[in-house]
């Protein structure tokens, strides 16, 4: 994968990133690109750096050398055309689902896309068309009927869709999403899953997976990035076709393909 493709979507050129002056580097001079509409996971073990590049790639952290450009643009800020999705669901637990997921569109008519009094390149979405959209991801994510209730007193499922259709009610065209289902029970997490499977498909969204977990590494990703113990200077990737076809949990192509991850991550099969 050359690093001068201007096609990229994510672009990733020589970074190096540290938490202190002499700590041991994360990433060292590490080069990775992801091309629009592709569909990746990364996986590795705890400490190898899985979170810490999804928030580089966010913008929540700056590298210490090197350049992520995502699409046009070289991150050194948040990008508001990147939505994230957290392991906790960030919710504000004194808001409605409604309220929740209308959350991103007044922050957006009020700051801008940017989250500044900047000028805009394009006006936000009117109240109306906003409440439009809000009603659409609540019925398209199956909780316009939980709208009136608070995140408390719906389950782990829901408010995991309360905040996949927060962040889809803001139109990303790169979706980030770190251990998103980890908290969850095994079918809410393969219902969320296939959720998520379907709405790549429909939206054509360039998406970053972080999992803990082989089996989901290989559901969602077409191409997965497996990090060592850093520092890491190259990415491992394995290609993974077989993600978003109907059916794949169950084909040996599946089962080859975890065992490589097993294999890759020095576990036993």
């Amino acid at each position: 994968m050359s690093a001068t493709n201007t096609q990229a979507m994510i672009a990733i050129t020589d970074l190096t990133f540290r938490y202190g002056p002499r700590s041991t580097p994360v990433f060292d001079r590490f080069n990775w690109q992801v091309a629009p509409g592709e569909t990746w996971s990364i996986i590795g073990a705890s400490g190898c750096g899985k979170t810490t590049l999804l928030t580089l790639i966010a913008g929540l952290r700056r590298a210490t050398s090197g350049t992520i450009r995502v699409g046009d643009t070289v991150i050194r800020r948040p990008r508001p055309e990147t939505g994230l999705i957290l392991q906790d669901y960030g919710l504000l637990p004194w808001a409605t689902v409604w309220d929740n997921v209308a959350l991103g569109l007044r922050v957006r008519r009020l700051y801008g896309p940017d989250g500044t009094h900047a000028p805009r390149t394009a006006p936000p979405p009117s109240r109306q068309e906003a409440r439009r959209m809000v009603e659409q991801w609540l019925r398209r994510l199956n909780i316009a009927d939980q709208r009136n209730k608070y995140p408390g007193a719906i389950s782990g499922g829901q408010r995991q869709r309360t905040a996949i259709a927060r962040t889809l009610a803001l139109q990303p065209d790169l979706l980030l999403m770190d251990e998103p289902f980890s908290s969850l029970d095994a079918p809410t997490r393969e219902d969320l899953q296939n959720l998520v499977i379907q709405l790549q498909r429909e939206m054509d969204l360039t998406s970053v997976i972080v999992t803990h977990a082989i089996e989901e590494a290989a559901i969602l990703g077409r191409h997965i990035l497996v990090l060592g113990q850093p520092p890491n200077t190259e990415p491992v990737i394995v290609s993974n076709p077989g993600a978003g076809v109907p059916g794949y949990r169950s084909t040996p192509a599946f089962l080859d393909r975890c065992n490589e991850l097993r294999e890759l991550l020095g576990l036993k099969a």
